[in-house]
């Protein structure tokens, strides 16, 4: 592996980070939206990252064992697979004045849970700040390297 692939691990984990804090914003924004586009309440979505790149690690270790090197075209890292919807059952509430309610009083709440929500937001954002913390460190890394190349 070399040197600069770190930087695209880092960043490509950022980047997902991301989409998942703003995946988590959208289902806490949809919390109490009884009415959608598609029709019926808001329905849970959930972020699915999947690897690229290098393999696994046994891939790895086969290749250092064998003299295969780094291939410097392949970057390695994690991407977002699929946004996918939460098929669990939606909440219904009594609430017969609600202008979505059925004929028995019921309206449809979206299956959103906000506790789970900020939770996985919280999450989301302290891997972001390991993503930047490896990465400065990465940087740092380089400064130091260049130095001890100008004495």
């Amino acid at each position: 592996m070399s040197f600069l692939s770190s930087f695209d691990i880092s960043a490509s984990g950022m980047s997902a980070e991301r989409v998942r804090m703003d995946v988590a914003a959208e289902n806490i924004a949809n919390a109490d939206t009884t009415r959608t586009e598609a029709g019926g309440a808001y329905k849970r979505k959930d972020v699915v990252f999947e690897a690229y790149g290098q393999g696994t690690f046994a891939d790895a270790m086969r290749r250092a064992r064998m003299g295969g090197g780094y291939n410097s075209r392949i970057h390695s890292g994690v991407r977002v697979a699929a946004l996918v919807t939460d098929d669990r059952e939606l909440k219904k509430v009594y609430n017969p004045d609600h202008p979505d309610a059925d004929e028995d009083g019921y309206v449809e709440m979206p299956n959103v849970d906000v506790l789970k929500e900020t939770v996985d937001s919280m999450a989301a954002t302290r891997s972001y700040e390991a993503n930047v913390t490896a990465l400065n460190a990465m940087k740092a890394m380089a400064n130091k390297a260049l130095e001890i190349g100008r004495s």
